[in-house]
């Protein structure tokens, strides 16, 4: 290359990518937000800038492909503070789970108004790169997902199975006004078979998009979880995130996975997500339906926090979320699971719920009146580090877990890696530093974290996207340079 040819030169790094089986010193060259050299030994002269990686592992920028921005918080406000505690945790591009009904925008009606007013309260305010999944929550919805795709680049979609005969935070009797359905018509099992039925048209009518076409299922079975907790709440002899696993037993998670996979059998819809499972029993079920389905391309997921915390854990009700925390038992089978290779992406599913939303301030250990979620994505990186190694984990491994298995599921191939021509999304992780989490060091505007106290050994020093510093050594660098991804393809 000729003199000056590169924006930026990261020197001396070791660059973690994904399907590979080492670790290699190398420095990165960057030009017109892309990699544009990963080799040994770029010259400095050819480079505008030059930036001392200083042996730090280089890893592709996190793909965090489930968070809830604008859940509990208005979502101009939300996009603002939740990207930036992404880019903490070397997250650079965030997907966005996102619905009509009550929360996020507290809207009904079709996509066609309401997706706009969510790209425009979203744009100018993510410092990370950033798109969104859709729930189609009533008939006209469903009709309306091929356009999704074509028109506004949404390629994924989401059932929250339970919502039909379940409240958010727990039991409810006010599906119609939360959900904003009309009175004819219920969001319940036959719904999600027209959902399914509509995705098996769209895989048929755009072939070359079809491997980025997915649906997206929350498993749990409102009718379990009706019964437990009336049971749990009446024997009054558990309390705190011991209550809330038993009122929402792994077995309904499980019933889930195989009425979710029947039905795609049934409707030939063959791209399936299977999202956060948290149980032994739920991740045994849905490694059976692969057995038994095995032309369905079934993903498999987890949740930082569902491998972090168990239910003894101190931070207890803060630490409420959807499907629950559970034993420890559980936690070690799913990272049996991790190892194995049996998992396929591991995210956050962070929902920013500030304290005072959180929990009753009367009642501050009453796990019924708590909300449902938590934040979590700028500790992605750190926590599957952390106790990843502590197991065995490869460092290649993490790489696809966090960054090219999501990106390529989802329709973002310029992400995911470290190669030329790959857009240049970047984290660099000291793996000697070990930290303590503290709520109070997290740009988030949660103010508090369940993860408070937990020591954990790997910290992301610096964050770059498309080739922009955005996170550095504890503070985030310049104005929100954040696009919007259509997908499939990730054209912008």
């Amino acid at each position: 290359m000729t003199e000056k040819q590169l924006d930026l030169i990261i020197k001396n790094v070791r660059v973690v990518r994904p399907k590979q089986q080492s670790v290699d010193r190398l420095d990165i060259g960057i030009k017109d937000g892309k990699f544009a050299q990963v080799t040994p030994d770029i010259p400095v002269e050819t480079g505008q800038t030059v930036f001392d990686g200083r042996s730090l592992l280089a890893f592709p920028g996190l793909v965090d492909a489930h968070m809830h921005v604008g859940i509990y918080s208005p979502l101009a406000e939300d996009a603002v503070t939740e990207s930036k505690a992404a880019a903490m945790g070397g997250v650079t591009t965030a997907l966005t789970y996102f619905r009509t009904g009550e929360y996020y925008l507290n809207k009904g009606g079709p996509y066609r108004d309401f997706y706009p007013e969510v790209l425009a309260k979203s744009a100018g305010n993510y410092w990370v790169d950033y798109g969104y999944h859709l729930a189609p929550i009533n008939r006209g919805h469903i009709a309306e997902m091929p356009a999704l795709m074509t028109d506004f680049g949404v390629s994924s979609f989401k059932i929250f199975m339970f919502y039909g005969g379940h409240g958010l935070h727990g039991r409810s009797t006010q599906q119609h006004n939360f959900l904003m359905l009309d009175e004819d018509e219920r969001y319940d099992f036959a719904h999600f078979e027209f959902i399914m039925r509509q995705m098996k048209e769209m895989l048929a009518d755009y072939p070359a998009q079809a491997p980025h076409i997915s649906l997206s299922l929350h498993c749990e079975i409102a009718d379990i979880l009706n019964a437990y907790t009336a049971i749990v709440e009446r024997e009054g002899k558990l309390k705190g995130l011991p209550a809330y696993h038993a009122a929402r037993p792994p077995h309904s998670e499980g019933l889930a996975v195989f009425i979710a996979a029947y039905l795609a059998y049934e409707t030939e819809c063959l791209n399936i997500n299977l999202l956060h499972l948290s149980s032994r029993k739920a991740l045994q079920a849905a490694l059976m339906m692969q057995d038994l389905f095995p032309h369905i391309n079934f993903r498999r997921e987890l949740t930082v926090g569902h491998l972090l915390l168990d239910i003894e854990t101190p931070t207890q009700v803060l630490a409420k979320v959807n499907p629950p925390i559970r034993p420890r038992t559980d936690v070690e089978f799913l990272w049996e699971k991790v190892l194995g290779g049996e998992v396929d992406w591991i995210v956050s599913d962070h929902a920013c719920c500030r304290t005072e939303l959180k929990y009753s301030a009367a009642h501050p250990d009453d796990i019924w009146m708590a909300k449902s979620g938590f934040g979590g994505t700028e500790y992605l990186l750190s926590g599957v580090y952390s106790e990843g190694s502590k197991r065995g984990m490869s460092l290649n491994q993490m790489a696809e877990l966090l960054s090219w298995n999501p990106a390529q599921r989802f329709g973002l191939p310029h992400k995911g890696d470290i190669a030329p021509g790959y857009d240049a999304d970047l984290v660099l992780l000291d793996p000697q530093q070990t930290f303590t989490v503290l709520a109070a060091e997290s740009p988030s505007g949660q103010g508090y974290t369940p993860f408070e106290g937990q020591e954990l050994t790997g910290q992301v020093a610096h964050t770059f996207l498309r080739g922009n510093l955005i996170y550095d050594n504890g503070a985030i660098v310049g104005p929100p340079l954040g696009e919007y991804q259509k997908r499939p393809g990730g054209t912008r």
